[in-house]
């Protein structure tokens, strides 16, 4: 096991109506508020009503940024980074899930450094400082409202990448399961794989630590016990509490702890899906994760046995490979390209993109030849 520091500078207000302390929170930071958000789902279900309530009730002036999309767009956070400059605004209200924070964090650090949010994505320019960050959680799966990690997309490039950095961690936190309800089945499902993805991804990374471990059997117990029960019962509001919790706690450090690093393969072949195709993230890692895990069958076969005897009971690693398989196709994920409406004509089309964007795991490596029968078993027959 390696050294290991932990600091994790968010405050989580987890539970029913803690939006309730959102006004006060904001307060402390400041009265000029930029509110981003998606496409409007907030305004449907009151969420946005409530948020406005509260900057309302402690004076706040609100400027907002709205239509970021679910695979979120570099040139729509220097859009927003504009706006905030523009204003001088001094706090960001992040109101949405993944896409949503992710672009605000790269919002935070971008308006006072004053260049494009891609330079910073690529390493060019380092952040100096970020206007603080409140967020406000509509959608359990990626994580971001508890670390500082932020995945944007850029179309001129056709990339895909991430990005982390102390300062985009978000100050506050605001988790009320009851903010999920109005999610619907498919994205609550795609939310379930994806933070079942992040513990893998950690789980399959270089070193040990078997603390780390028992995390990620936890996490993904919790999530294969009562995923399937919320996918029958959406405004279950325990059942949403569950997920929740365990879709924070799988990207917020603990199942990295002691580790080199992590691996991140399947999500870079993921971010190449939802690159090409607009396919929803954690639709690709349920496509990838049951790719790479078959790839990597005999080259990690007791990593992998080791974790299904842990989480499912199974007798070795390929009744693991098909127990996570089974799962992710029993709550509709998509486990094949063709699920998610990808042809099979578009595997060169698809290798090409792996290829051009160097996509590989940090301790896995993939050489071409891997990325092409990485392609070949995402297109295979069910």
């Amino acid at each position: 096991m390696v050294n290991f520091k932990i600091e994790n500078p968010t405050t989580v207000h987890f539970g029913k109506d803690v939006m309730n302390d959102l006004g006060n929170t904001i307060a402390l930071y400041g009265k000029k508020v930029l509110l981003v958000y998606g496409g409007g789902s907030i305004k449907k279900n009151g969420i946005y009503d409530k948020a406005l309530e509260q900057l309302k009730s402690v004076g706040a002036k609100v400027v907002e940024f709205h239509g970021i999309k679910p695979n979120p767009l570099v040139d729509d956070v220097n859009e927003a980074a504009e706006l905030g400059r523009k204003h001088d605004v001094e706090v960001i209200l992040a109101i949405g899930g993944g896409s949503v924070i992710d672009s605000a964090k790269v919002i935070s650090v971008s308006i006072p450094l004053q260049t494009s949010a891609w330079r910073i994505m690529i390493g060019l320019d380092k952040p100096k400082k970020a206007i603080p960050l409140i967020a406000v959680l509509t959608l359990a799966a990626t994580g971001t409202e508890m670390n500082m990690f932020a995945v944007l997309q850029n179309e001129e490039a056709n990339k895909k990448i991430g990005y982390g950095h102390q300062m985009m961690y978000p100050k506050h936190s605001f988790l009320d399961p009851q903010n999920t309800f109005s999610v619907p089945r498919d994205y609550t499902a795609y939310g379930i794989a994806d933070l079942m993805a992040h513990c893998l991804e950690n789980y399959f990374g270089k070193g040990e630590a078997t603390l780390s471990d028992r995390f990620v059997h936890s996490i993904l117990n919790e999530a294969i016990e009562y995923g399937p029960k919320l996918l029958e019962d959406l405004t279950n509001y325990e059942l949403r509490a569950k997920i929740m919790y365990a879709a924070t706690m799988a990207l917020n450090g603990f199942t990295a702890y002691g580790r080199e690093k992590g691996d991140w393969g399947v999500h870079a072949i993921g971010h190449v899906l939802s690159l090409l195709y607009d396919t929803p993230h954690g639709a690709t890692l349920s496509i990838a994760y049951i790719a790479w895990l078959k790839l990597h069958l005999n080259r990690t076969n007791e990593r992998i046995a080791l974790l299904g005897k842990a989480v499912f009971g199974s007798k070795n690693s390929d009744e693991t490979i098909k127990h996570f398989e089974s799962f992710f196709a029993s709550t509709g994920c998509p486990v094949r390209l063709q699920q998610a409406g990808i042809e099979s004509r578009e595997k060169g089309k698809i290798l090409s993109t792996m290829i051009k964007n160097k996509v590989n795991g940090g301790h896995h490596k993939l050489s071409e030849d891997d990325l092409r029968e990485l392609v070949d078993l995402m297109d295979q027959p069910i």
